[in-house]
Formats: C-alpha cells, structure tokens, sequence
C-alpha cells in the first residue's frame, strides 16, 4: 500500500512543471510514513516541505499542484493537505479488502519482493575461533546473521552464508599444545597445567581421543617438555611467553607434522560440535572457509602482491607494511613482521581479496563489538584491492548478560567454564532464543530474561505471538467439530462485510508486512519485525475479543475467518524469517 502511494506521487512530481519546480531539484526521492493518527488518514509525505527550500517556494503552493496532478486511484478515497504542507492520503476500504485477498492468494510467498533481484550479498557470521564451545554471545551472533541473511533473500538477493574459521595462528598452536598435555595425563603424566591452555572439558576429551587413536606413541616426550622452561604466571613469570615456550617445545619433541595433526584433531572435534549446535539452532552456512587455506594456496600472497603492485604497500626495518592511512586509517599497517612471520592482517586481507574474486556485490560482515578498530583497516584493503567502498559493511553485535527474574546471572558454570549456547537452549528452548536474541538492535546491549523466556504467558512475545497462531488453527478445528467448513471464495467475495474497527485495525496492520520486510533488510534490523509480530498478535487477539468468528451469517463467517487466516499467515512467515516456528497448538 505504501509502495502505491510512493508511485503515484512519483508521477505527480514528474509532472509537475518545470517554472514550479525545476528540474535539477527533483532528485531528494518521495517519501511516505504512516500516519500515528487515523484523523490524518492512512499515509502522510512531506515531500512538498522537502522541496519547498530549493524551489523557493510555499511548500503549501507544492502541495496543492502536487495534489492536482495526482494519478486517480481508486485504492485513494481522498487527499488532504494538512499545516504548511504535509499531504495526507486516506484509502478505501476497498483497496485494504483487495490486500488481503492478496495475502491470502500469495500464502507463503506473502511480503516477498524483487527489491535485490540479480545482486549477490555474502553474510559472514558467528566465525567464532573454533578453540571451543559456542557461548550465549555468539548465540546473538548467529541469530541476528541468520535472520539478516533469511530477510535479504525474502527481497530477492542472492544471499550466501559463510562462517570464517579462524584455524591459522596463535590461538591454534595454544589450542594443540593444550590437547597434547590433557593426551599426557591421560597417559598417566602428572604436572601442572599451564595458566594460559585451554581448560575447559572438551579438552580433556580431545586428549581422550588423541590417546585412543595414538595410544602412547606420543608420550615419549613427555620427559623433556618441562625441562629449563621460563616460569608460568602462578610462579611469578608471564603465561603468554610460558606458552610460546611450551609450544615451541612441543613442536621439536614431536616433529611439526605430529604436531600438526594433533591440530586438525582439536579442530575438527571442535568444528564438528560447533556444526551441530548451529544446526540444531537452525542456523546453517553455504560454505565453512578455513583461514589455513589462504596460506597453504597462496592466496595471502597474492594479495600481498596485487597491494605491491597497485603501490600500497612498502617494506620498512625489515617489515612489508600496508598503506592504510591513505584511506583514513590511524596508522599503516604491518603485514609481514621483520622475522618474516605474516600478522593476522595480512590473511584478513586475503580474506577480503579472495571474496572479491568470487565475484559478490556486497560483502557484510556480522562482528563483536570489540571488533570495532578493525573496520577502518579491512575497508582501506578491498579499496586497495580494487573492491568499491560501498559493498564493504560491517554491523556490530553488543554483548550479552543473562538474567533469572530481574537477576542478573552468573555467566560461568560451576566448573568455571562459560555458559554454552547449548546450555541456553536447553533452558529456554531455539524459539525464544531465536527471537529474544533479536529483539533489540544489534547496536545495543542485550539482556536475556530467561525467566520471562519460558513463561506462558502475555508477557512473554514468543508465546504472545505464537499463540496468536495457534489460536486460528484453534478457530479452525472449532468450525470442523461444528460440522462446518471454511468457504475461502464466499469469504474473500464477503471482505466488505469487514468494517468493525478491530478489523480495519488488523487489515492495515496485515498490509504493512511487505514494506515492513522491506526495511528490515534494508536496514538490517530483525528487531523491527519482531516489534511487528508482537503489534499484529495484539491487533489478533483484540479482534479476536471483541468479535464472534463462527456466526450465522455465511459469508461474514468466512470473511472473519479468512481474516484470522490471513493473520496467521503472515505470523508464520514472519517468525520463519526470525528462525522461530509457528505451532498450531499451545
């Protein structure tokens, strides 16, 4: 409906001529918001007020000749020009009863729309370092991508879901050294665990597997690992260069392929449980790419080649560093350090030239808030590169704290360990953790009310909307036991039977679900279409109050009742695109 009145002004401002409104100030766009007041009709555009200024003219004078050179509609039943200049459109009925016999046509394919038609987007998410379980941060992570991911396909991009993993550095050598020394206790090797490992059970049960697939071939080392290392952090050192130390050992007692194949033991143990969780989550990925592979085929420096070549990269004391201060950045940027190892930069690089081989339009990244400081320094490289500054974009993810009843929550588990998306889940169950993930904006922090999560009641938005569902499949099974049946041509013949206000309410609530989808994939904002379920099962259960469905009159039966399942409709597309179902029974 929006879209309509959008057209005809669009139109209307094309025709308007030129010693009016000269041509080279038509160019600021319509635009149309609901109205707050049904007194002020349905649609109101202030596009006369914008142009009024560059014009130099009355903004009212506008308004007038905008008005006059409107297209006729009969969806339009009057237009009215409010203060200086506001353009107030009021619909028919008519044009509202005509939507929902759209909906009901469309069924599923209900609020899609081309807007992306023939662009590619890659959504990149959760890529969280697979050195352990999925925590309840990265929950949001894969919640917020997911439903990002699901809206900008339902306005037609070609979409692709990637997770990154991170299976190249430091934090990897930590993750195979920390896996070897639970393999050693397993062995019956006693010793003090360094401060800096990774401790969590899963490591213990990586050693298990390690010792059941080497038995202890590998511990014929263990002797010498320990012997005239520095101190670890509990004997008054630094634990980060005890765990250099220790992994630098580790690799010369058993050999780098050993060492190496204790890695991909860890990582396909974690890769495989991270999978899992996601995919009982409902959240799944077009492609894993692994990080490893940029250096194992070259791909970081080929990329370091193309920035050398384009003149943004240069070698100073001994380092190749990156020109990322030509594009707004603080500083440059080091790539490959004087000892000739290459930085975490320099494979983010990689990263980004090889996404633009592949050939996407837009690249979106989905990161923690903590990420903030590496946007400027990525963006700077896909320009070098040659990728064009606007398909580069990254959307922040705030953090997470949990609450029981107004209390704020212990993040750790008895054992000291994080408490893990699985963990979560299974308190609250995938539907209200999907939406209650998503219901503030990703910019800000979120706090997770488990209690009202699992509540059933009015309070809870899941079960408020879900019931709303539930209820019309209830309406249905009523009309069954009564010998009845749902007639849909009669009812959709019968809309202008509609005109209570609770379901004039629900229509143009209804109507708005297109141009709502429309903006929460603009806009990346899931939030806004939970904030629109829970509008529209309110709008549902106020009509269903206030008015009987199953009543004698034929065809207004069937007119309400194809209402209902209008509105059960586009709940359940609604919560599809959040990740959430829709049972018919509660």
């Amino acid at each position: 409906m929006k879209t309509l009145i959008e057209k005809l002004l669009t139109k209307a401002l094309a025709a308007l001529p030129e010693d009016l409104l000269p041509m080279n100030v038509r160019d600021l766009g319509v635009e149309v918001e609901n109205t707050r007041d049904a007194q002020h009709g349905d649609f109101a555009s202030n596009l006369a007020m914008r142009l009024a200024k560059a014009a130099r003219q009355n903004p009212r004078k506008l308004a007038e000749a905008l008005v006059r050179l409107l297209p006729p509609s009969p969806s339009v039943a009057k237009v009215e020009i409010a203060g200086a200049g506001f353009i107030n459109f009021f619909l028919s009925k008519d044009a509202y009863h005509a939507e929902i016999a759209k909906l009901l046509q469309a069924g599923r394919q209900y609020g899609r729309s081309s807007v992306g038609a023939g662009k590619s987007v890659q959504v990149e998410f959760v890529s969280a370092n697979p050195t352990g379980p999925l925590h309840v941060g990265h929950g949001r992570h894969a919640a917020f991508g997911a439903s990002v991911a699901n809206l900008l396909e339902a306005v037609g991009y070609r979409v692709e879901r990637e997770y990154y993993i991170n299976d190249a550095g430091r934090q990897m050598e930590i993750l195979a050294v920390s896996a070897w020394l639970r393999y050693l206790e397993r062995c019956g090797e006693r010793f003090a665990f360094p401060a800096n490992g990774y401790r969590g059970d899963y490591i213990a049960a990586i050693g298990e597997q390690l010792f059941a697939a080497q038995g202890v071939k590998l511990q014929h080392a263990a002797a010498d690992i320990f012997k005239d290392l520095p101190p670890d952090e509990p004997q008054g050192g630094d634990k980060d260069v005890y765990i250099d130390a220790l992994i630098a050992r580790a690799r010369s007692l058993i050999g780098d392929p050993e060492f190496r194949r204790v890695l991909n033991l860890a990582v396909a143990g974690i890769l495989s449980d991270i999978r899992e969780d996601l995919q009982e989550f409902g959240v799944t990925f077009d492609c894993w790419f692994s990080e490893r592979s940029l250096g194992d085929n070259g791909s970081i420096d080929r990329a370091m080649d193309a920035l050398k070549k384009a003149g943004h990269a240069y070698v100073k004391d001994g380092a190749l560093w990156f020109k990322s201060t030509d594009y707004g950045d603080e500083k440059d940027r080091v790539m490959v350090r004087e000892n000739g190892v290459k930085t975490y930069f320099a494979s983010d690089i990689a990263y980004v030239f090889n996404k633009l081989e592949r050939g996407f339009d837009h690249l979106l990244y989905i990161w923690g808030a903590d990420h903030h400081g590496y946007i400027t320094r990525l963006r700077a490289g896909l320009i070098a590169l040659g990728g064009p500054a606007d398909s580069f974009e990254v959307r922040l993810v705030q953090f997470v704290s949990l609450f029981r009843g107004g209390e704020k929550a212990q993040m750790s588990t008895r054992s000291g360990e994080f408490v893990t998306l699985r963990d979560l889940r299974k308190e609250v169950g995938n539907d209200a953790a999907r939406l209650f993930y998503v219901m503030r904006s990703n910019d800000q922090h979120l706090d997770f009310d488990m209690e009202l999560a699992t509540a059933r009641t009015n309070d809870n938005p899941v079960y408020y909307i879900q019931y709303a569902h539930a209820r019309v499949a209830s309406l249905m099974r009523q009309l069954q036991e009564r010998g009845l049946a749902h007639d849909s041509e009669l009812g959709l013949r019968s809309l202008c039977k509609l005109v209570e206000p609770q379901e004039l309410q629900l229509i143009k609530r209804l109507s708005a679900f297109p141009e709502i989808i429309r903006q929460c994939a603009a806009q990346r904002a899931p939030h806004t279409l939970v904030h629109y379920l829970r509008d529209l099962a309110n709008d549902f259960h106020t009509n269903y109050s206030a008015h009987q469905f199953i009543v004698e009159d034929a065809g207004l039966r069937d007119a309400r009742l194809g209402l209902a399942l209008a509105a059960q409709t586009v709940i359940r597309n609604g919560l599809g695109l959040l990740g959430v179902s829709a049972p018919e029974t509660m």
